[in-house]
């Protein structure tokens, strides 16, 4: 049990005002994600937060407690989504996930990057969920608003425990990672396949350096990250790359596209994907910002493009057309059809896909 308003009422504290003191007064129990928020609310980030550990990577890392594991959506090519984590420490400027930090009155710029909730409860969540008569081993999205493979996964190990549960209920999954450190599960990963299926997108935007120091400030080498990829796929895992976002005047150009996508299939992937950049509300304030102060000149042009969330369908079209030819030059198509022959998985994720969020399209 978390603590409701009417658990602190209970404990006579005035209803509605739930406080970074009230929080944390019980002793070992840990608050829920509306807890956290309310008392954020209340107190502000740094009172509401005053039970987090505080690690190395100047991070803080606040435990809760979750009431359900799995999330019901609409309007995707998926229906359910799992996220151990909220916040990430990868903190890429454009990620589209930052606008979610808001549901817990933070906000999506430094803190959505040093403000980690960690559901330290999830996996036994996820269990009895995963093990009612109504569940229809429906293909649940794993990382759609973190990464489930940050570094604090490597302590927590709550991706790695998900996926144990997720094959003893022989449910399919399609996971979406920037983190090299999905290697270590690849046994889990392999069970899986056999189980229920599974589709891991390893996102490498590009393999430009200059572009991965700027956008990615904290994620490992894109290099490092097709390593992981080629070590899924001698593992028989079904894996490719998401190159998403391509971010318009820093990996845009076609000879940064095509030597991503070179590099893509001299590592095996089994399909390659691609998305121009979006900007959602709380994604858009962040990445314009960001823009304004480290790089004023391209402000002008990127606000012109963006007007709306998305760049025009013609400049969209454009690149994806690009991705498509490269795509053929390179024979990653021809892979992905090699491997549905062998019983793999088909690619999930077309070269003409538009949204970020709909990266599990089929």
């Amino acid at each position: 049990m978390g603590y409701g308003t009417a658990c602190l009422k209970r404990l006579g504290f005035v209803k509605g005002m739930i406080t970074s003191e009230t929080l944390f007064i019980l002793g070992t129990r840990k608050p829920t994600t509306r807890d956290i928020a309310s008392a954020i609310k209340e107190s502000g980030v740094d009172a509401g937060l005053a039970g987090a550990d505080h690690r190395a990577d100047d991070a803080s890392y606040q435990e809760v407690t979750c009431r359900s594991a799995l999330n019901r959506v609409e309007g995707m090519p998926f229906s359910w989504t799992l996220n151990p984590y909220r916040g990430c420490t990868h903190g890429c400027h454009y990620c589209f996930a930052r606008r979610y930090h808001s549901q817990f009155e933070m906000n999506s710029g430094d803190d959505f990057a040093t403000k980690i909730l960690v559901k330290t409860n999830l996996v036994e969540v996820l269990a009895r969920e995963l093990d009612r008569p109504a569940w229809k081993r429906e293909r649940v999205a794993f990382g759609t608003a973190t990464d489930p493979y940050q570094p604090i996964e490597g302590h927590y190990k709550l991706s790695r425990r998900s996926l144990e549960v997720l094959t003893r209920a022989r449910t399919p999954v399609a996971l979406i990672t920037k983190g090299p450190m999905v290697v270590r599960d690849k046994d889990v990963l392999a069970d899986l396949t056999k189980a229920a299926g599974c589709s891991i997108y390893v996102s490498v935007p590009s393999v430009d350096e200059e572009a991965w120091r700027t956008l990615e400030p904290g994620v490992a080498h894109p290099l490092q990250r097709l390593r992981a990829v080629r070590e899924l796929v001698d593992a028989g895992i079904h894996a490719g790359v998401l190159m998403a976002p391509i971010v318009p005047g820093f990996t845009s150009s076609r000879s940064k596209v095509e030597a991503t996508i070179k590099a893509i299939a001299d590592h095996g992937a089994r399909f390659v994907g691609a998305a121009v950049m979006r900007l959602e509300d709380g994604t858009r304030a962040h990445f314009l910002k960001f823009i304004e102060e480290s790089f004023p000149s391209m402000l002008p042009g990127l606000t012109r493009l963006y007007g709306r969330k998305e760049a025009p369908k013609a400049y969209r079209d454009e690149v994806h057309a690009m991705v498509r030819v490269l795509q053929d030059r390179y024979g990653l198509n021809r892979r992905d059809d090699d491997a549905s022959k062998t019983g793999a998985k088909p690619a999930e994720e077309s070269a003409t896909q538009p949204r970020q969020g709909a990266l599990f399209a089929r």
